[in-house]
This record gives C-alpha cells, sequence and structure tokens, in this order.
C-alpha cells in the first residue's frame, strides 16, 4: 500500500518505541564508560579499563545515539530545534577540552611480571599534555575477568627531573619507581589483593 505525501510512516507509538530504545542504548555506554575511568584513576577490573575507557569513540557514539532520538521521537520542528540546539552548542564548545583531555590516550609501553608471582604484573603507560611526556604506573593483580589493576604512580615531564626513568620490582611485593632527578619511590602492595599502600606521584 502506498503511503500518502505528507503522511507520517511511523506511528507517534513507534516513534517513542524507538527513541527510547536508542536512550536505552546510550544510557549503559554513558554508565559503562563513567565507571571504566572511575576504575582506571582509582583501581577497577581490568577488563572494565581496557574495553570501555574510550571517552572520545564511545561519547561520540552516545553523542548520535541521543540526536537520532530526538530526532525520531519528536516530531515538532521548533521542539526539535529547542533541544538540540543548546545541546549541540554545548558539545562544540566542550570539543576542544574533550580533544585536549582524551586526543591521545595513554599507550601501554611496558608490563612486567613480579617475580615469583605469575598473577602480578607492573604495568607502564605513556602519553603526553601537549608537548609534556607523563607516565602511569599502576598493578594487574589477579587473572582473567577478575584481574584488578590498581594506580601506583603518576609523573609529569613539564619538569624533567620529574621524568620517569625506572619503574621496577623490588620484590614480589614491593615496585620501585626512580625519577630522572634522582627521587626514589618505593611503594609495598598488599601480599593478597596487590593493591599499593599509597599512590605517588612527581610534578
Amino acid at each position: 500500500m502506498r503511503i500518502p505525501p505528507g503522511r507520517p510512516r511511523w506511528s507517534r507509538r513507534k516513534r517513542r518505541t524507538i527513541a527510547l530504545g536508542l536512550l536505552t542504548l546510550a544510557m549503559p555506554l554513558i554508565a559503562l564508560t563513567y565507571a571504566a575511568a572511575h576504575a582506571a584513576w582509582y583501581g577497577g577490573l581490568v577488563v572494565l579499563i581496557e574495553v570501555f575507557y574510550h571517552p572520545l569513540p564511545y561519547g561520540a557514539a552516545v553523542l548520535v545515539l541521543i540526536v537520532l532520538a530526538i530526532l525520531i521521537g519528536i516530531r515538532s520542528r521548533m521542539t526539535r530545534t529547542l533541544l538540540l540546539v543548546p545541546f549541540l552548542g554545548c558539545t562544540l564548545l566542550a570539543s576542544p577540552l574533550a580533544l585536549l583531555s582524551f586526543g591521545s590516550m595513554p599507550l601501554k609501553t611496558a608490563e612486567r611480571p613480579a617475580p615469583g608471582r605469575s598473577d602480578r604484573s607492573l604495568v607502564i603507560h605513556e602519553g603526553a599534555a601537549m608537548i609534556d611526556p607523563l607516565w602511569w604506573v599502576s598493578v594487574d593483580a589477579g587473572s582473567g575477568l577478575a584481574a584488578r589493576r590498581w594506580p601506583v604512580g603518576y609523573f609529569n615531564g613539564d619538569a624533567p627531573d620529574n621524568a620517569l626513568t625506572s619503574a621496577q620490582w623490588d620484590g614480589p611485593d614491593r615496585i620501585k619507581l626512580t625519577t630522572q632527578g634522582g627521587q626514589v619511590f618505593v611503594v609495598a602492595l598488599d601480599p593478597e589483593t596487590g593493591r599499593p599502600e599509597r599512590q605517588v606521584q612527581a610534578g
């Protein structure tokens, strides 16, 4: 049956159902990305961090889903405009900050198993803030889906003395971190969980 010109293809109920479905897809993405960021900074499941700690692509996906939900779910052009203009305007204003913060995500550059322990690894990520080199040191403890990542140290090479030059095991439950300026940090780990007793920072 041919649909007469000007007649909507979808009923109001169907449009709302599709829009709600799109928003339903967006909400878990927001929650998982937030949870992954929290885990990356404060400790959490390795699989959660590695799969969902990618703010730019997941943020773009959420943006597309929300825009589609508005376009499909709302027929009134005026209402669409009133919702989309401020939403997209805020997105454009926040984009430069997002690109500066997440445009160059840290890359894993080293993973060193603990001596005598196959369930524990020292992990180093490197990144940059504009031209300043950055290092993140963490410990992965456990195995499989239950493995957890614990942050140990953060180093900002804006001042060369704060650059990380060495990150090594000093036994199965101790990590030794050294900066270019000769500052040495020794961090003990919980023998059972691998959680560091403290987090250190230089720069």
